[in-house]
């Protein structure tokens, strides 16, 4: 009796004790998560669309978009997270009032508080390149 062997059925419940804890704890991170990103990233303008505030980074280099696309650091495309391919997106420095309408073709950016990757021409029209990252509202109009 003193050399006892664990039942499997004993052995899968302890694992599957385990899975559940870690898809619990896993749950509560990417909840917290989320509700950060919701506060950098406000999904419900004030027109009841999809829009925002937060920072909108400048990229010009890569060679081809998450979409499929050849990346034009000239062409007014951005990176966004979420939205759908092809959507358009109307981005304004809240510094200056500058605006510039972009065409989601591309994911990102992964850096936490910025939720928009301008393309260098799109950027350009709206912020210094020098500074790389602006405070923007961004609105969906198409």
């Amino acid at each position: 009796m003193g050399n006892h062997t664990p039942s499997r059925s004993s052995a899968l419940q302890r694992a599957t004790k385990r899975a559940l804890a870690v898809t619990a704890l896993a749950g509560a991170t990417l909840g917290a998560a989320g509700a950060a990103t919701a506060a950098a990233d406000d999904t419900a303008g004030s027109s009841g669309g999809q829009g925002g505030t937060c920072q909108a980074s400048m990229y010009g280099e890569g060679s081809l978009t998450a979409s499929g696309e050849a990346f034009d650091p000239g062409a007014m495309t951005a990176a966004h997270k979420e939205l759908p391919f092809g959507t358009q997106v109307e981005v304004t420095n809240t510094a200056n009032g500058k605006s510039v309408t972009v065409t989601i073709n591309d994911r990102g950016p992964f850096v936490e508080g910025r939720c928009l990757d301008l393309s260098t021409a799109s950027f350009q029209s709206i912020a210094s390149t020098a500074q790389g990252v602006a405070d923007v509202e961004w609105k969906v109009v198409g």
